[in-house]
């Protein structure tokens, strides 16, 4: 048994040195350029496949091949990550801070269109590390030596980081930057030349962290994402900006998960972000993290104030309303499924526009709530025999009973601190969704979710879809303009003030929150009569991610941009996916060209452009 614990221990800090590794790169990019930068996995994963082709181009047998191959790797990603900074992130940096994150997306997309394109769709097996092929008795159990020697990596980098930190002039700007980038710039110091340094140098860690799994998995497609969840949570629960921190989550998580596997092997898919939540429960800012300056959406005054359609906007909104009316009678079947999915999105991103735009708070588990709606019509039809009509109405209430909950820890955080503690309650739904089989199905979903008879032909519903999506839409967009929208807005640009005149600002926005889960729930459940079926991936990650990039690539700032982003972003999709093999690279590419052209989002850019026309003409 003793072995047993040993051996599990060791394995967890080998895991969290793996982990450190990379967290620490995006924790130094986080605390120096404050880009939440989503494309360090693609950074992970472009060090692994580098390196498992360098090392066979080398010879894997000699160790000058092998170790060679391992750190030319990170140094090419280094390399890559410098031109990122320089090429795309350089010039969107007066933009607001999640329009940053957007752009980090494309990255993403396109990085991994190019890796399948390069290396191809089949995994890689990387060799094993030359004088580490061996084991070590510890007790009666053999253990790895290069599970030893990354155990050892760790520590050993932090090392040198802190080295480099106190001891260097580079080192000693960075950490002033940390603190102050204004003030570090009114001093005189080139801060685009530091900028990129740091991202470079972030990068080339999260290479070297791709680069020594070799030995120990296959290098895959799927590196990025799996792996920038928990380096996220890695960087979150130390605090951002904070390298000790880093190391002191990355270790606490490692060590909880190598023993959950063996206590608790059903928790083990949630682990990592149940720790996320309890610590940010307990310690808002991390283990070693400190207030942060600002929120994450942007100081207030950057964006344009929200304000109430002009004549122009609402004839235009009647006009694409009224276009939408007429397709039955225009386009085909397929057609109209598409757009009955447009609208159902559409509703989606308002209501997280709720939340973003007007409260000011960041989401990153959105999809909990389109999932629990979901979810809410599947199992009122499977268990409760209900027809489609009242499993309609009962499904939003559980979506909003969880933004109750939820919202009620959520909105005592702001920033990424909240974001991500979003996150970590929609992976819990996730969780729950995936191995409660005997209620949800696990992962084989809810079949037959089907609507009611008079429903059923696909204009019938289109019409039902667009009655209660462009109803609801309109709600929405009443609530923030009516005294709680504009009470929102004065928690977001002020709290402090508006704490001062009377509002309560926490109950405000958990108002907020719990509206914008009921709304989501609404879409969630039009979503699975539409599909017929119900699975997990409705509450996963990527389904949040695109209500934030939907939100986003329309203008968090602007009522009808959520709208639009939504067409924007899901239609490019579809029509990307049947023109070409390498739809990422191209939806990507669109992305980063979107928010470089457009920084402020679709709608947010098209209103600066009327308001410089405008100014422009004395006549006006």
């Amino acid at each position: 048994m003793l072995d047993l614990i040993l051996t599990q221990m060791l394995n967890g800090m080998a895991s969290a040195s793996s982990l450190f590794l990379v967290a620490s790169g995006l924790s130094i990019i986080f605390g120096v350029t404050r880009i939440v930068n989503f494309a360090h996995g693609s950074l992970y994963m472009l060090g692994a496949y580098l390196a498992v082709t360098l090392v066979g181009a080398f010879g894997p047998a000699s160790p000058l091949g092998f170790w060679g191959g391992i750190l030319l790797a990170a140094f090419l990603v280094g390399l890559i990550g410098i031109v990122i900074e320089v090429v795309i992130l350089r010039r969107i940096y007066q933009a607001p801070e999640l329009f940053q994150l957007l752009a980090t997306f494309g990255v993403v997309l396109m990085v991994q269109d190019i890796a399948l394109a390069v290396w191809g769709p089949e995994d890689r097996l990387g060799p094993r590390a030359p004088g580490f092929k061996s084991f070590v008795m510890i007790l009666d159990s053999r253990f790895p030596s290069y599970e030893l020697f990354l155990i050892a990596v760790g520590p050993l980098v932090l090392g040198l980081l802190w080295f480099l930190f106190r001891r260097t002039r580079w080192g000693t700007l960075v950490r002033a930057a940390t603190q102050d980038r204004e003030m570090v710039g009114a001093l005189g110091v080139d801060q685009r030349l530091l900028f990129t340094s740091v991202f470079g140098f972030g990068a080339a860690l999260a290479g070297l962290g791709g680069a020594l799994q070799l030995p120990r998995e296959a290098v895959t497609l799927h590196m990025d994402l799996s792996t920038i969840a928990e380096v996220f949570v890695v960087v979150v629960v130390g605090g951002l900006g904070s390298v000790g921190g880093a190391y002191l989550a990355a270790v606490l998580i490692g060590v909880l998960h190598a023993f959950g596997i063996l206590i608790f092997p059903k928790i083990t898919l949630v682990l990592v972000f149940l720790v996320m939540a309890v610590v940010l429960i307990v310690k808002p800012y991390g283990l070693m993290g400190r207030k942060p300056a600002a929120t994450l959406p942007g100081a207030a005054g950057i964006e344009p104030l929200l304000t109430p359609a002009t004549p122009g906007a609402k004839l235009a909104g009647l006009a694409a309303l009224l276009l939408l009316a007429a397709a039955p009678l225009a386009v085909s079947d397929a057609w109209l499924l598409t757009l009955t999915e447009l609208v159902i999105f559409a509703l989606f991103a308002a209501s997280l526009h709720v939340m973003m735009g007007p409260g000011g708070m960041a989401s990153f588990g959105h999809a909990a709530y389109f999932g629990l709606g979901a979810y809410g019509a599947a199992l009122a039809v499977k268990w409760l025999g209900a027809p489609m009509e009242p499993a309609l109405l009962l499904a939003p209430f559980l979506a909003g009973i969880a933004g109750i909950v939820f919202g009620w820890f959520c909105v005592r955080l702001s920033g990424v601190y909240m974001a991500m503690l979003t996150l970590a309650f929609a992976q819990i739904a996730w969780a729950t969704a995936f191995q409660w089989v005997e209620l949800t199905g696990g992962d084989n979903g809810i079949l037959g979710v089907w609507p009611s008879a008079w429903a059923v032909p696909k204009a019938v519903f289109f019409y039902l879809t667009l009655a209660i999506c462009a109803a609801s839409v309109l709600l929405l967009r009443r609530l923030v303009f009516s005294p709680l929208g504009y009470a929102l807005r004065a928690g977001r640009d002020s709290p402090l003030r508006a704490e001062a005149i009377g509002i309560d600002v926490m109950r405000v926005q958990w108002a907020a929150f719990a509206i914008a889960a009921f709304a989501a729930g609404i879409a969630g459940a039009l979503f699975a009569f539409s599909k017929g079926s119900v699975f997990p991936t409705y509450l996963a990650i990527p389904r949040s991610v695109d209500a934030l990039l939907m939100v986003l690539l329309g203008g968090v700032q602007t009522v009808s941009g959520p709208v639009v982003g939504a067409f924007a972003y899901i239609g490019l999709s579809e029509q990307l996916v049947k023109l070409t093999p390498y739809w990422r690279f191209a939806l990507g590419l669109a992305i980063v060209l979107l928010v470089s052209l457009f920084p402020r989002g679709l709608v947010g850019g098209f209103l600066a452009w009327r308001d410089r026309r405008d100014a422009g003409d004395p006549a006006r």
